[in-house]
């Protein structure tokens, strides 16, 4: 098979969503799979599926529409906020999608009308980590609003933590986002049945509070995929954290100084090199650099280095571990290196 490219293990996705799952659905909290990372690959999206997760979820319309026309069996989220450019198709292809606008809403409400169709949203509330959503003094007024449009209705209320500043999910947060939902079913007499409290990072939350209050659905994309929390890291027990591996090919590999010649300035990317003096080394390169992966979240499965890397090279100190031109290296990568390979048009997939 053409390098690079990702080896997929589906048996281990599998397996992963289904022990989450089960961790999960024991305390009464069901899991949307996150699909962006992969592009809503609809072969990925079956195991999820096939593992007990009813629910997937996306930010790009694009990836829902996918595994929609793939007839993967799901419930469809679009966990983005729409852009108003893409309410038609949000509204033909979206079970339920993520709203913080009312003018977005109001869009949706006109299409959903027009498509003879009601679309189901979930209002998401700002909780302090000042990503998406609605303010929390502000949340009232819009739901009176949405609940004056036609075509539209909520079905329940979420929130976002950790993946911009990394506010931490705690059972304080989970309590406001729990008190707003039963404030507002109480006074506007409706009926809040998704209540979602966040993402990977609630991993430690859940085992701790998780049937502690009214949060019943949390969106999981890297703890299924990579079998890792997402606060520090850490592997979740009886998770896979190898179902994927990153294959590269050595295209050069020679013995060469550690110290580059001449008068340092700024790189491609425009840093400035910070050099030590290793003496000679085994300095081997492969046919894979930063328009394929973000390097810095690879490690390689063997006794390697990686030394830089510029569009189209990985730089490699093979001295301890000396490779050959047309040897392969194995990668194994975190969640920004998966979600850039994943993306790359230069990196295909080979599925186990």
């Amino acid at each position: 098979m053409k390098t690079p490219y990702l080896e997929i293990d589906l048996s281990k996705i599998h397996d992963n969503a289904k022990n989450l799952n089960a961790m999960f659905g024991a305390r009464g909290i069901e899991i949307t799979g996150v699909t962006k990372c992969f592009l809503g690959d609809p072969r990925i999206a079956n195991a999820i599926v096939t593992a007990g997760i009813s629910s997937l979820g996306d930010s790009r319309i694009q990836n829902l529409i996918r595994m929609k026309k793939a007839h993967v069996n799901a419930l469809f989220t679009l966990i983005r906020t729409p852009s108003a450019s893409e309410v038609h198709d949000v509204v033909m292809y979206a079970d339920v999608s993520f709203n913080t606008e009312l003018a977005v809403i109001a869009e949706l409400s006109k299409t959903a009308i027009a498509q003879k169709k009601i679309h189901t949203i979930v209002l998401m509330v700002e909780m302090g980590d000042l990503r998406e959503g609605i303010l929390r003094k502000d949340l009232g007024k819009t739901i009176e609003e949405v609940l004056q449009m036609k075509g539209i209705q909520i079905i329940g209320l979420g929130t976002n933590l950790t993946c911009l500043n990394g506010i931490v999910p705690t059972q304080y947060n989970m309590d406001n986002l729990s008190r707003l939902a039963k404030m507002y079913e109480r006074i506007y007499g409706i009926k809040l049945s998704v209540i979602s409290g966040g993402n990977s990072a609630n991993f430690n939350w859940m085992l701790e509070h998780g049937n502690k209050s009214k949060v019943n659905n949390i969106r999981l994309g890297e703890a299924i995929l990579l079998g890792r929390e997402t606060l520090s890291r850490k592997p979740i027990d009886r998770l896979h954290l190898n179902a994927f591996s990153l294959v590269a090919e050595v295209i050069e590999s020679k013995v060469k100084p550690s110290l580059p010649e001449g008068k340092a300035g700024q790189d491609a990317f425009g840093d400035t090199p910070i050099f030590e003096d290793k003496g000679e080394m085994l300095r081997s390169i492969v046919a894979m650099g930063r328009q394929d992966v973000q390097v810095k979240g690879l490690t390689p499965m063997i006794d390697v280095d990686i030394l830089g890397s510029s569009s189209d090279h990985i730089i490699l100190d093979t001295t301890t571990t000396p490779l050959h031109v047309g040897d392969h290296i194995r990668f194994n990568l975190d969640y920004a290196a998966l979600l850039s390979s994943m993306t790359s048009p230069f990196v295909e997939s080979s599925f186990i």
